[in-house]
């Protein structure tokens, strides 16, 4: 599956939407206007003119969203939710090559929403894995105390955790004393 640098952004910013959901008594990542700002400069969305209490509910809508196609069993559902989303955003393909990027595609139409661009070019970056039978990729980190979004993009479809450095290397870690523990006694 060829995976574009706008196709990848799009992707890391759609993993990035929905880890901002407040997660067991967590704050929530969009906790205002601000942080929703904030947000947008991080994953260079481009096109965002001033952000105001609607975007910011907006936005908090469809991050629900794309996180019921995370959570969807099979294809069908993430296919039936992809396209809810994405025919709500008035989804307008065009050609651009902007910010030093060459050609590459725009779902959101001149003048979007934050959240109308979000659910447009995010929920085409999601729709490129269930049409190439990839759906299984988007995935919630298994880490008992973790619920993390991530998009597996591992040769062998094998990674388990959002970060390996922290769950995957902490889980490993307790494992290792565990079984430590249990030959010492």
């Amino acid at each position: 599956m060829l995976i574009t640098h706008d196709i990848r952004c799009a992707l890391d910013a759609v993993v990035g939407l929905v880890n901002t959901a407040p997660e067991d008594q967590t704050t929530d990542g969009l906790a205002d206007v601000a942080s929703l700002a904030d947000f947008v400069r991080k994953h260079e969305i481009s096109d965002v003119g001033v952000l105001s209490e609607h975007d910011l509910a907006a936005v908090r809508k469809v991050r629900d969203r794309f996180a019921a196609i995370f959570a969807a069993d099979d294809p069908r559902t993430a296919a039936a939710l992809i396209n809810e989303l994405v025919a709500a955003a008035g989804t307008t393909p065009r050609l651009t090559d902007h910010d030093g990027y060459d050609w590459h595609v725009h779902y959101f139409a001149p003048g979007a929403s934050v959240a109308d661009h979000l659910a447009a070019d995010c929920g085409m970056a999601l729709a490129f894995f269930v049409v190439a039978g990839e759906q299984e990729r988007l995935r919630r980190c298994e880490a008992p105390d973790c619920r993390r979004a991530f998009v597996d993009l591992s040769r062998n479809r094998s990674r388990r955790y959002c970060d390996s450095r922290t769950c995957g290397n902490r889980l490993h870690v307790a494992a290792y004393r565990a079984r430590r523990k249990e030959a010492a006694g």
